[in-house]
């Protein structure tokens, strides 16, 4: 087992409302903030999502990324800056006839989804695989889109974080290895607990340890309740770790996260009760210089 660990924090995503919690980083300030906050309180690297700052809705603008990204280089704070590529993924089918985008529908060509990646170079692009119904809608991640969006991510010496949300999802990327769109050894995130998904339990998480590419580096999360449970339990089988208001929006049953920096400080506690200490920004880099494509 590790006795140090990559902890990221997720501090916002795009799925968490504002209706749930009032604590949940909307602005660019805040969420660079929360970032930086996180990062002072143990966390290596930070994964973000932009935000409407009026209304609080995900949002894909190129700005609001270059704000929140320049907020945090400017700081001082050394942190790994993981941003998503996740958003433009979503069809809604209509009801009136399927074959036509419903109202909560995003589809984006690949160009656009990682246009802030090619803009602001960060070290970390979260690059989905999979292809589920989620909420209202079906995330689609077509190969064609993936291998596309890869190959700019590459382009700019950003690396994928592979995340997987089932076994096919493992499958599609062992695949795209084959044929050289992936570079190996990958970073890989196992998502667990998201609906139709990996369920959030220790044997589903061994499993798909144990279906990964021989070799590579990788850390999971569970959603909701079970989030520090499973943190425990990438720890013990060998992987990194990840919490933050995205995944969950509390520290306590029915006591909300006052901010992403209590979920890291709880998160730290538990890993030091083991003899575990979270990795500086540093220490990640050199432990992921190990990725195929990392050049930084």
């Amino acid at each position: 087992m590790r006795r140090k660990v990559i902890l990221t924090c997720a501090v916002t995503g795009n799925i968490t409302t504002p209706e749930q919690t009032p604590y949940l980083p909307i602005t660019p300030e805040q969420i660079a903030n929360a970032a930086i906050d996180a990062a002072k309180a143990g966390a290596a690297v930070a994964h973000i999502h932009v935000r409407d700052p009026e209304t609080g809705k995900p949002s894909m603008s190129l700005d609001l990324y270059k704000e929140v990204v320049d907020r945090i280089r400017s700081s001082g704070t050394d942190v790994v800056i993981n941003l998503t590529t996740g958003p433009g993924g979503r069809f809604d089918p209509s009801r009136d006839n399927p074959r036509v985008a419903g109202p909560n529908s995003t589809l984006l060509p690949p160009e656009k989804r990682v246009e802030h990646i090619v803009a602001l170079k960060p070290e970390i692009a979260t690059l989905d695989l999979n292809t589920m119904w989620s909420g209202n809608a079906v995330v689609i991640n077509a190969p064609w889109s993936v291998t596309k969006m890869a190959e700019l991510i590459y382009s700019v010496g950003t690396i994928p974080e592979l995340e997987v949300f089932d076994s096919g999802d493992i499958g599609l990327a062992k695949n795209l290895m084959e044929q050289g769109v992936l570079k190996g050894p990958c970073l890989f995130q196992v998502c667990m607990g998201i609906r139709w998904g990996f369920d959030w339990d220790p044997q589903t998480l061994n499993y798909a340890k144990s279906i990964l590419p021989p070799g590579s580096p990788w850390a999971a999360f569970a959603i909701g309740r079970m989030e520090f449970p499973m943190l425990m339990q990438a720890w013990l089988l060998g992987g990194h770790v990840r919490v933050g208001l995205e995944d969950n929006i509390y520290l306590n049953k029915g006591e909300l996260a006052t901010s992403n920096t209590v979920l890291v400080e709880r998160a730290v506690r538990l890993l030091r009760e083991f003899g575990v200490e979270p990795m500086t920004a540093a220490e990640a880099r050199a432990e992921l210089s190990q990725v195929g494509g990392w050049s930084r």
